[in-house]
This record gives C-alpha cells, sequence and structure tokens, in this order.
C-alpha cells in the first residue's frame, strides 16, 4: 500500500513534469505565426520556390538556403512561385567575399524568352553589396532602370552592413512605397507606381572566374501581408519619389514643396522682367519645356528664374534632353552681374556629353554633365547617367557651412566650398574670374536656361533651410 501511495503522489509530479517537457501545440508554433507572419522558407525544401536565370545552385544547408556562385552564367535566382503585392518581408543575409554582391528582388517579373529559355529576371532589388562602395540595402532596378537609390542618397547607412555575418534585413513594400534596413539600420525610401505585384527573388550574382564557389546564404524568410504596420522612418533619409511633379507626406513632413507646381509657371519670371516670357517657353502636361530655337544663349525666351531666393536648400529636378542639347540650373543667381547672355550663378551643366561641343571646351571635362559647369568636373561614372531622351534626375545640396554637393541619379558627382581658398583658386583660372566674389552671394534664384536647344524639366522641389 505504501508504495501505491508513492505512486500516486508521483502522479502530479510527472503531469507537471509532462507540462514543461511537451510543449502546448498551440505554443509550439512559431512566434512569427502568432504575430500574422508566414515562413516562406521552412528549413528543410525549397517547396514553394524555383530557379531561373543562370544555372548558379541552390541547395539547403543547416536550416539556410545556399546559393554558389558559379563562372561562365548570368545572374541566377531562386523566386517564390506566388506574386505578392503590399508585404512586409524580414530575412537574414550572408555574404562570403567582398567582391560580388547579391540582393533580394521584390515585386519582380521574369522575361521567360531570355537566357535560351531560363528567364531573365526584371524589377526593383534590395542590394546585398559587401564592398567598398557599401550600398547594401540601396534599391537597384534590375534589367531595367539601373539605380534607383544608391547610398551615396544616404550616406550613415553604409556602416549598417557587417560583412562576413549573417545581416537581418527588413523590406516593406506597401502601396507606392519601398522602404528598407538593414540591422534596424534605416536604409532607402523609393516611391514608384510600377510593378503593384510580383515574385519576391533571392540572387545569386554572375562572378569572375576567381570568384566561383564563394556563397551566399538566407534564412529566417517571413513575411506579413494583411494588417501591415509600417516602422517609423527618419525624415532626414532622403526620398526619391518617381511620382512626377508629386510630394509625398513623408516629403512635406522633411520641409519639402514643389518649385514648379506642374501646371503653370507660378513662381517663376523671367531674367529680363516680372512676367513670365512670352516665347520660346512651353508648359504641358506636367512638364516645363525651353524650346528649340538657334542654339544660342538666352536668344530666345530667355533664362526663367524663381521668384524667391533661396540660401541653404536641397534642391531636386528631372531634366529630359534632346540630342545634342545644352542647358543648365543655377543657383545663387543674383542678376547684379551684367552680361550679354546668360544670367550669372553657379550652374549645374545640362548637357549631350556625346554630341554637344561644350563637353570638349574648358578644362578635363569640367563643362559635362552633372559638373559645375567651367569649374569642377563631374564624376565620370558612366553608370549614374542615363540615355538622351529618357528623364534624369538632379541634385543640388547646400549646406549652412557652404558645402555643395551635386547628384546625379543619386550618385554624388562632385563637393566644394563655396568661398574657401580653393574654390577662389579655381575661379581665378575659370571664365568667371572677372566676377567680383563670383559664387559667394549669401542667397540668390534658381534658374533654367535657355540655350537655344530643347530640354525638358518637371519634379522641380527644394527644402530650404532656415
Amino acid at each position: 500500500m505504501k508504495y501505491l501511495n508513492s505512486f500516486t503522489k508521483l502522479i502530479p509530479l510527472c503531469g507537471m513534469l509532462l507540462f514543461f517537457c511537451v510543449p502546448d501545440a498551440s505554443y509550439a508554433q512559431s512566434s512569427s505565426a502568432k504575430k500574422g507572419w508566414s515562413d516562406l522558407f521552412d528549413g528543410k525544401s525549397l517547396q514553394g520556390w524555383k530557379t531561373v536565370g543562370g544555372l548558379a545552385p541552390y541547395a539547403i544547408e543547416d536550416g539556410a538556403i545556399v546559393g554558389t556562385m558559379t563562372k561562365g552564367t548570368p545572374n541566377s535566382f531562386l523566386i517564390t512561385e506566388k506574386e505578392y503585392g503590399d508585404f512586409i518581408l524580414e530575412l537574414d543575409i550572408k555574404l562570403e567575399g567582398d567582391q560580388t554582391n547579391s540582393g533580394v528582388q521584390t515585386r519582380s517579373h521574369l522575361d521567360a524568352a531570355a537566357n535560351n529559355g531560363r528567364g531573365r529576371v526584371y524589377g526593383r532589388q534590395v542590394e546585398i553589396d559587401p564592398s567598398a562602395r557599401a550600398w547594401s540595402g540601396g534599391i537597384y532596378d534590375e534589367a531595367r532602370r539601373n539605380w534607383l537609390y544608391p547610398l551615396d542618397l544616404n550616406e550613415k547607412a553604409k556602416t549598417a552592413y557587417k560583412a562576413e555575418e549573417f545581416n537581418h534585413v527588413r523590406i516593406e513594400a506597401i502601396g507606392d512605397e519601398l522602404r528598407t534596413w538593414i540591422n534596424g539600420v534605416p536604409v532607402a525610401y523609393v516611391i514608384d507606381t510600377i510593378d503593384a505585384k510580383g515574385f519576391i527573388g533571392l540572387q545569386v550574382h554572375s562572378v569572375p572566374d576567381e570568384q566561383a564557389g564563394k556563397k551566399v546564404y538566407f534564412k529566417n524568410i517571413k513575411i506579413q501581408t494583411e494588417n501591415l504596420k509600417p516602422q517609423s522612418f527618419p525624415t532626414d533619409v532622403y526620398v526619391v519619389n518617381l511620382k512626377p511633379n508629386d510630394v509625398s507626406a513623408a516629403e512635406k513632413k522633411a520641409g519639402y514643396g514643389l518649385l514648379f507646381n506642374g501646371t503653370s509657371a507660378a513662381g517663376w519670371k523671367s531674367v529680363h522682367g516680372d512676367g513670365f516670357p512670352s516665347k520660346g517657353w512651353e508648359i504641358k502636361n506636367g512638364v516645363i519645356k525651353v524650346l528649340k530655337s538657334d542654339g544660342g544663349e538666352s536668344t530666345n525666351g530667355g533664362d526663367i528664374i524663381s521668384n524667391e531666393q533661396f540660401a541653404v536648400f536641397d534642391l531636386s529636378f528631372d531634366f529630359k534632353l534632346t540630342p545634342g542639347a545644352n542647358s543648365g540650373v543655377k543657383y545663387f543667381v543674383t542678376l547684379k552681374e551684367k552680361t550679354a547672355g546668360s544670367a550669372i550663378g553657379l550652374e549645374y551643366q545640362v548637357l549631350d556629353d556625346e554630341k554637344h561641343p561644350d563637353a570638349k571646351l574648358g578644362r578635363d571635362g569640367n563643362r559635362t554633365l552633372a559638373s559645375l559647369y567651367d569649374l569642377m568636373t563631374s564624376k565620370r561614372d558612366a553608370r549614374a547617367r542615363r540615355p538622351i531622351g529618357e528623364w534624369n534626375r538632379g541634385r543640388i545640396v547646400v549646406t549652412a557651412d557652404n558645402q555643395v554637393t551635386h547628384y546625379l541619379n543619386g550618385v554624388k558627382m562632385l563637393t566644394y566650398e563655396r568661398g574657401s581658398q580653393a574654390f577662389k583658386d579655381i575661379v581665378a583660372i575659370s571664365k568667371y574670374k572677372d566676377w567680383e566674389n563670383f559664387g559667394e552671394a549669401k542667397s540668390g534664384h534658381i534658374l533654367l536656361q535657355d540655350h537655344g536647344d530643347e530640354v525638358s524639366f518637371r519634379s522641380i522641389k527644394i527644402k530650404k533651410v532656415k
């Protein structure tokens, strides 16, 4: 009997042990599932995925998808069989080496006939870049529009990626907005109207022979498609808004506004008077265009300037050149200098470098696209330049300490300090040498140049810093 009593006393204890040792079925579910997340990869198989593009193999090792870089084959992708619209995606990525890159495709598509029937992936990609360039988390439009958000636009985020380690990536694709984080650091923000849905893909990049055998690891891949709650994003991270003449809520919060409203000449006037030119300029379909004339400086409608003057600012503008065209966006224009041609000011050169002779003049290419005209040469990065006839994006940032930076399609093209000795030295050997204190005005107008060639502008927006 005493043995039976002892046994009965053990029963509650065993129950307690079983409670702790055998998980409740509901508790065993992943915490991500409880919060509305779904696993895109179960850690064991590639069910729901397929390979396209190049021939780099994908396998499973220790609960991770592993892609192996392979010589002699184009970019390879493991893509979801399902398409997704709005989502929040999180995953961990590790890349061996620092001489190649990888990425995550979002809302992407497949040209099935390309690569001998293997297909070519195209669409927005969140970059993983362990090289010295450090553009991880930036947004690249694979096989289509090139870079949309290089990390020259958010240099603070360049240190977020940790080489040879698993890095946590968060991607929010909600409505027209695509935002990224690397290891919790906000990186890129793009507003784009195309591709409302598409597949998600994991990339193994094409490599030179010496990189063959390096691996890319993907794990903890989960997605949320309902009841999406976007994380907050700092207002000091630049937004690339590809909607013409639009200022998003995030941009408004950061202090940006349109300098050209897309429909009228409000806010602009001729350099020759208070009215807008009666000829030589056209405003139509959301575009302000200088019309073709004789190719001379300010000989038709003439230059136009903003009514308002600016001292510390962040100015961006889309421009489209016709073949052989020349124009410019000038800043710190005061109209105090007397000149027969275009008004005097610091100039972001807008030019067809291939066909306009001005590209061969000046010194060391300092009259080429995105250069500080006749003073400083822009970076010779061919990938920053989009073809003539396509929209390019210029940006000019002036800080309170007189640092000025030119960007082209998000790539930093040059930086200088107004009024510094180095600046004075290059002015002294330029066409501006006879203008006293050239480029050093405390404030000035923004100018769009009439150089007698057809050039279009839109999405002219500015953040004025007081």
